[in-house]
């Protein structure tokens, strides 16, 4: 099992940066492909990035490529995504996962492992 704990968020103009944090614990994180996922107000859930174990392999959404960067600590058990120039349209709640299989994904059901969750907002 994985515990997985966000933090970071909230309301930014457009234009602005975030970044959004998510501890992992439990059994082995530091060993699973993790990502994340957004969801906003009636839209289903939606890949952002997704990044491989060891931190050597990353890839992102079409619509955020170039703007957010994700990246890994594992010495610590962290994730985070580094979200630039935000724009209205990145408005969502962000989940952190960590993943069932060996290979990072862009497919939420090969996500075992979900965060909280976490409301961004980004007013024009």
């Amino acid at each position: 099992q994985v515990q997985l704990v966000q933090s970071g968020g909230g309301t930014v103009q457009a234009g602005d940066s975030l970044r959004l944090s998510c501890t992992a614990s439990g059994r082995a994180p530091s060993t699973k492909p993790m990502g994340w996922f957004r969801q906003a107000p009636g839209k289903e859930r939606e890949f952002v990035a997704r990044i491989s174990w060891n931190g050597g392999s990353t890839g992102y959404a079409d619509s955020v490529k170039g703007r957010f960067t994700i990246s890994r600590d594992n010495a610590n058990n962290l994730l985070y995504l580094q979200m630039d120039n935000l724009k209205p349209e990145d408005t969502a709640v962000y989940y952190c996962a960590a993943t069932k299989t060996f290979y990072s994904s862009s497919d939420s059901n090969d996500y075992a492992y979900w965060g909280q969750g976490t409301q961004v907002t980004v007013s024009s």
